[in-house]
Order: structure tokens, then sequence, then C-alpha cells
């Protein structure tokens, strides 16, 4: 089978193709034939080596297909079952095994395709508005990255909860986008400057939470236009890490919260992550959540979808074929 292999940490070029023996499964493992297999930061971190996989390794943490085997243990999937899946390495393949307990049923109705867009971004939009900050009617939420694959599902489900959205975002295209998901205002971050915006857009009274996948270029800026003990969810850093800085600022700023979530500590267990996507998947069979797959890319091609998504030029999902 075909794979994308980094066997040495890097830019886009440390991806290979190559080939590799279709796996066989371990007693509590199922092989996946894979139909798609999600483009996140994530994966960015892994090749870049910010985030540690023992070397050489199959990138990819998000997946969909049909099973093809199961180990002798498994109870929870049967051979020709679809099922999806996040948070497990090597899904940029023609072939996956994972744990079964991992992998998730995907209702009828739902593509092959929606199911590789919704696990990742789906389950990391829920558990922002739904957990980390569950956001009430009334609420003001301002979004960064507002037309990405996150932000997309993030402003829908935010608008569908009755928060006020202010969105940020870096083209006139993307703000359509942003305003066609629920969005009640959208700033140009970059005619305008962000914070000036919405400490004018709230009457200077600040936004109840900010959620930041940017990071760098955006944290300090962000700390600023919260209320008084308003939360600041930092949930990547496309841009950057954020420096060090004294936990006494969120003092000065209005006894400010801060969280570093990620989606792992939101699925831990079988019964959250079966919950947590079926809310996804309710959503999206409702049509209150409309996912928008930005562009399709041959397995071949991943490192031009590396390329893509870090010049911000992407919109909605990436997704590999293999």
């Amino acid at each position: 089978m075909k794979a994308i292999q980094v066997k040495q940490v890097g830019g886009p070029e440390a991806m290979e193709v190559v080939e590799l023996p279709v796996p066989q499964p371990k007693p509590n493992e199922a092989v996946v034939k894979l139909a798609a297999s999600g483009v996140n930061f994530i994966d960015v971190y892994h090749r870049e080596g910010r985030y540690k996989a023992p070397l050489p390794f199959v990138l990819g943490q998000e997946g969909a297909g049909v099973v093809t085997a199961v180990g002798a243990d498994v109870k929870s999937v049967k051979v020709g079952d679809r099922v999806a899946w996040s948070g497990l390495l090597s899904s940029y393949a023609e072939y996956a095994a994972q744990p079964a307990d991992r992998l998730v049923p995907v209702p009828q109705g739902i593509s092959d395709q929606q199911a590789a867009s919704a696990m990742l971004q789906g389950m990391t939009a829920h558990y922002l508005s739904h957990d980390t900050h569950p956001l009430k009617r009334g609420e003001t939420a301002l979004v960064h990255a507002a037309a990405g694959g996150v932000g997309l599902i993030l402003v829908q489900m935010a608008h569908n909860l009755g928060a006020r959205v202010i969105a940020t975002v870096s083209t006139e295209e993307k703000a359509k986008l942003a305003r066609e998901a629920g969005a009640d205002d959208v700033i140009l971050y970059t005619q305008a400057d962000f914070e000036a915006e919405a400490k004018k857009l709230t009457g200077g009274k600040g936004v109840d939470v900010v959620y930041d996948s940017v990071g760098k270029t955006t944290f300090e800026k962000g700390l600023n236009i919260l209320r008084p003990r308003g939360m600041m969810v930092l949930f990547g850093g496309s841009s950057g890490a954020v420096p060090p800085f004294d936990p006494i600022v969120l003092t000065q700023k209005g006894s400010l919260f801060l969280t570093r979530p990620s989606l792992g500590n939101y699925i831990a267990t079988r019964e959250e992550l079966l919950a947590r996507s079926g809310a996804v998947f309710g959503m999206m069979a409702a049509g209150k959540l409309k996912l928008r797959i930005g562009h399709t890319y041959p397995l071949a091609e991943a490192q031009q979808a590396h390329r893509d998504l870090e010049g911000r030029k992407t919109t909605g999902k990436l997704l590999l074929i293999p």
C-alpha cells in the first residue's frame, strides 16, 4: 500500500510517498481501507517535530473508511462497517490499523469525506463551545481564523447556541464565508487592528471568550479584549508558539482565565468519544451544521496540501484521497 512517511522531521519535503505492507490487526485493532484522510495543523506539528513521534512514522491523525479486518478481541466493529477516527497516527495511507475502541460508526447519510472532515475539527468546535467555555445565549465570542476548518464550524455552533460572534479573517472572500456561517461581525485583521475593532464593537466592555488557534501573533491582543473574568481559549498556534509570560498578567487584565485544551482530553473515554462524535453527526444530519470541504488532493500530493495549509491559502477542510 502507499503511505506518506516522515523519516526525518522538517518542512513539507520531509513527507515521502512509500510502499509499505498492508497492516495486520493486533488483537484489539481493526484494519480500515481509507476513503479520505483529514489534513490538520497537528500534522504540521508532527512533521516539524514540535509534537514528538518515533521515527519513521506515517503521518495523519484523522480518517474514514471501511473495516477490512479485525483482531481476535474486537467486539465493537466488524468487517464492512464504515468508521471514522481522530487522534490516531498513520492516517495518510491506503490502509491503517487502529485500536477498535477509538473508531466511531459513521451514520447513513454521512459520506466518508464528510466523516473525515467532521472528526477532528467538528469535535474540537463542539468541546470548545459546549464544554471549555459553554456558550450561553447573549454572550459574545471572538473567533480567530473564522474561515478555517475549525473556525467555520465553531462559528456555526456558537451562532446556534445564541451567542454573538465576532470573527477575524484575512480576506473579503473569507469574510463572506464567516458571515454565511453565522458571524454577526467580521474584522479583516489585514486591514484593521482587531483589538481596537473588537473594543469598538463591544462598546469597550470586551468579549466573554476568545477562541484562538493562531497563537503567537494574536494572543496578547486577545487578552486585551476580554471582559473582566473572561476566558482565553488557546487551542492552536498556527503563527507559532506563545512566548512564556507571567500569570500576574491575567490578574492585571481583569482576573482572566486561560486554558490550553486539546481534543484528546475531551474524548478520553469511549463513552465521551461516541457522545461527542454522535452530537456532531447529529447536527450535520439535522442540517444545523454545514461542512465546507475546501480542497481534496490525491494522497501523493500531501506536500502541496501542507504548503497550502501553512500558506493560509485555504478555507474549510483539506482532505487527502488515497
